[in-house]
């Protein structure tokens, strides 16, 4: 048996002893080769930005994505609505925040790939929406609306695309909504008096054209498509780049493939390939989705001589000797410093820096002693700067953002020759945390908070600390910006990054996230303080409202060691009744309140992911009843169940393969498979004759919900079954019994329209559509307007024992400490066994909200 008590003690203690072992190529710096550095030549004399809109992570097309940034060279960025918060997590336990921040950074990474630029409104992914209308009355439209303005203005896009088009075909009421949003904002972001006070910082900007990436699957038909697609306009994406030795499908699969969380791996295609769009607003292209735009150097007042040299760059290149054409870029760059200030000005400075720096194989770094460090503590910095070229350059001096002085050398940086050093410096004492901007503040359901207008839509915190390097590369000043990391030698893995963060000095957690009192009886919360610093003295404490107490009321801690911890438990008496309550810890150091924990988000493909999340939980006194003790639990895709059901006295077996078998099965009065199983765990094909053996003999089999897709048997059932994309997406929806008499319904918890308030983000999803009569469906509930969808609990008796399927989401509803959830739960693993099920009751409906 498997024990979840400490799981968040783990968190804290993994993150602040030691890195989480990783290979972070993620973090790694860019040391592009010598076709990389003649693709981002060609790049140079390019002047033409594309951005491509949906609503999550995933739904960018990136083979156009890598078609626009490598072939055609333009500027391409994806502006994602949201972060993805509110779909499921194939990977781990994470979801909504958690998950929001997994798949930032799988987007960051899919864009190092396919080289485009990544952007993000405010609008939070609170789950599926069924139409547009839906996701505006949760989001705030004007919010949104002005975050795609701001992205429009500050990228400038010449052309705009969406991934669908503003009706019912998008399939999702985020998808619609994205692109009912593109449609305004293509006309907004030009029109000064919308959103007039973002032009503080920007001006106003009016692309070209707005198109939708449209396909077959749009049309009712194959003959329809291709009667309507005469009028499309068609760009050949399958192309094959000898520079980078992959075709632009290739690409793009790889670029896929870093969705990881939501199992998007994707095999490279090569050979033609068609991609369609349709003209929706701004002056209709009729062969070239550029026509009439202007992306010359020549569109630049003076900028002809920068085309020309910049040319003469890319014609006498040698891939074997890349800085030989670094004397005709720098005459390029002192004729581009030469123009008047504009964007591309901006833009192409940057690039031509960028382009300089790797032609010279010119490697600068500054790497951390530790991963983290706290407001007023010393840290250590080691320097590295090495010139790899005959290209004379001089390091004049180092600049760091926390600090108003530089770190002056004025060495000469030689041929090969590496220049490396340490020093000690201090974190000021009123830097904060390194909180993910838009989790600093507490949002809506809809809608993250963002303080500052200009970290609106970036993708990331700006590092915790950069390091200017600031060079003389043939009498030429040059600015070079690299974010400062923490970097260890890893036995395995060698060479490992994680970026560098500030943590407040002192880390508080309770165990669990959701306490479960099922009776009067007190309970005892375990709370971790870990020292984020060395010498961190104080208090901890519980915070609870009226009727609620603890004991003792507060427990002294005293900690030497930065990463020491200390472990104390507190008594929590509930009151009288059913009630909820916040819990909340926070500790006392030096006359100031702490309240926060650390967390890392640890995979393989992404940098390594702090958080601090508020020292809070959820305390439930809970009317409740159960039977039986010992539940087995097949892990599917990930959840948090296993620990909700020992919050309520059971003890849960995580099992194990070989487990899956009679003589262990029978042991327990009820066997749950977690949300996907039969999606993810390949192995339940061959254990299914097992699992149906175990009801057969008088056992509770539950079944969580599945994906009518990629099942690993059709025959997940005793009787005929068939999934369906069929849910219920209002999490307040009306739900009505329709076998009210049944025992699910009744024992040992009379259930009531009151059990299915407070619930989150849905009801269900994936519910079954068709099933046999040997099924019973117990609940009913639907969206507004739609049909009833009957198929989120259905039961089956089977021998002796009883076979639930169900679609309602439990997975989200039991870890957020829903009451009416865990009493309904606890009655499916009660369900009378060993006997015929009586009383199941009249069809006639008992409606309840």
């Amino acid at each position: 048996m498997r024990k979840y008590t400490f799981r968040f003690f783990v968190l804290l203690l993994v993150a602040i002893l030691q890195p989480i072992m990783q290979q972070v190529i993620a973090q790694t710096p860019n040391k592009p080769s010598s076709a990389r550095i003649l693709q981002d030549l060609k790049k140079l004399n390019v002047l033409g930005t594309v951005l491509y809109i949906a609503a999550h992570p995933d739904d960018e097309n990136t083979r156009l994505i890598a078609y626009f940034g490598n072939e055609q060279h333009y500027r391409t960025g994806y502006l994602s609505v949201t972060r993805g918060d509110g779909g499921q997590n194939l990977i781990g336990p994470e979801i909504r925040e958690g998950l929001g921040i997994i798949r930032t950074q799988e987007l960051l990474q899919a864009r190092r790939i396919d080289g485009g630029h990544q952007f993000f409104t405010r609008a939070n992914d609170f789950g599926f929406s069924k139409n547009p209308q839906e996701t505006f009355t949760i989001w705030d439209k004007e919010q949104v609306l002005a975050d795609m303005v701001w992205a429009i203005r500050k990228f400038r896009p010449d052309v705009m695309i969406t991934r669908f088009p503003p009706d019912e075909r998008a399939g999702h009421g985020h998808h619609t909504a994205s692109a009912i949003l593109a449609e305004e904002a293509f006309e907004a972001a030009g029109n000064p008096k919308r959103f007039p006070e973002q032009l503080k910082y920007v001006e106003v900007w009016q692309p070209k054209r707005l198109l939708w990436n449209t396909g077959v699957w749009s049309f009712k038909s194959p003959e329809e498509f291709e009667k309507y697609g005469k009028t499309l306009t068609k760009i050949e994406v399958g192309g094959y780049n000898p520079i980078l030795g992959k075709s632009y499908g290739e690409v793009a699969a790889e670029s896929r493939s870093m969705h990881k969380s939501q199992g998007f791996g994707s095999t490279g295609a090569r050979g033609t390939s068609i991609e369609y769009l349709q003209h929706i607003k701004g002056e209709k292209a009729d062969q070239n989705l550029f026509e009439g735009i202007n992306t010359t150097w020549s569109k630049v007042k003076g900028g002809e001589q920068v085309q020309r040299l910049i040319q003469k760059a890319i014609a006498t290149y040698n891939p074997s000797e890349p800085a030989a054409v670094v004397a005709t870029l720098l005459d390029a760059r002192k004729a581009l410093d030469k123009l008047p200030a504009s964007n591309w000005k901006t833009v192409k400075l940057q690039e031509i820096d960028k382009v300089i720096q790797h032609a010279m194989g010119l490697y600068l770094e500054v790497t951390a002693s530790d991963f983290a460090a706290t407001p007023g503590e010393p840290v250590k910095l080691n320097v590295e700067a090495i010139n790899r070229s005959a290209v004379p350059a001089k390091l004049q001096s180092i600049k760091y953002s926390f600090a108003s002085q530089d770190s002056a050398t004025n060495k000469a940086l030689l041929n090969n020759q590496p220049l490396k050093y340490s020093f000690t410096t201090t974190i000021p004492a009123t830097m904060p945390a390194s909180q993910p901007y838009w989790l600093q503040e507490k949002g809506t359901l809809g809608m993250f908070a963002v303080a500052s207008q200009q970290n609106v839509g970036l993708p990331e915190n700006k590092p915790a600390v950069q390091a200017e390097f600031i060079l003389q590369i043939s009498g030429q000043k040059l600015n070079i910006t690299v974010p400062v990391v923490y970097k260890r030698t890893d036995p395995v893995d060698g060479e490992v990054y994680r970026p560098f963060v500030v943590t407040p000095p002192v880390f508080v957690a309770a165990s669990e996230q959701v306490y479960m009192f099922a009776t009067q009886e007190p309970k005892p919360v375990n709370v971790l303080i870990k020292a984020g610093k060395e010498n961190v003295a104080g208090n901890v404490a519980i915070s609870l409202p009226k009727g609620w107490r603890t004991e003792p009321a507060t427990i002294p801690f005293n900690l030497k060691a930065k990463g020491a911890e200390q472990q104390v438990q507190f008594m929590v008496f509930p009151p009288k009744g059913q009630q909820e309550a916040i819990l909340k810890v926070i500790a006392t150091v030096d006359g100031k309140t702490y309240d926060k924990g650390i967390s890392t988000i640890s995979y393989a493909h992404i940098p390594a992911q702090t958080t601090f999340p508020e020292a809070t939980a959820k305390a439930v006194k809970l009317d409740l009843e159960k039977k039986g003790d010992k539940i087995g639990y097949i892990m599917g895709a990930g959840d948090e169940i296993p620990v909700s059901l020992q919050q309520i006295g059971y003890e849960v077996s995580l099992l194990k393969d070989a487990e899956i078998n009679p003589k262990r099965l029978k042991q327990f009065d009820a066997v749950i498979l977690g949300v996907r199983a039969y999606n993810t765990v390949d192995r339940l094909k061959h254990h299914q004759p097992a699992l149906m053996e175990y009801v057969k003999e008088g056992g509770n089999l539950i079944v969580q919900y599945n994906t009518n897709h990629d099942l690993v048997t059709n025959e997940i059932a005793p009787y005929s079954l068939k999934l369906s994309r069929d849910r219920v997406t209002v999490e307040d929806s009306e739900v009505r019994f329709i076998k009210p008499n049944h025992p699910v319904l009744n024992a040992p918890n009379k259930i009531t329209k009151k059990d299915f308030e407070g619930w989150v983000q849905e009801r269900g999803l994936y519910f079954p559509n068709e099933w046999s009569p040997e099924f019973e469906a117990i609940l009913s509930a639907n969206d507004p307007g739609e049909p009833a969808r009957n198929g989120g609990l259905l039961i089956a008796k089977y021998g002796k024992g009883n076979y639930i399927y169900t679609g309602y989401s439990w997975f989200r509803q039991l870890p957020a400490g829903v009451p009416g959830a865990y009493r309904l739960f606890a009655n499916l693993i009660s369900l009378e066994k060993n006997k015929e099920n009586a009383g199941t009751g009249s069809a006639e409906n008992s409606s309840i909200k």
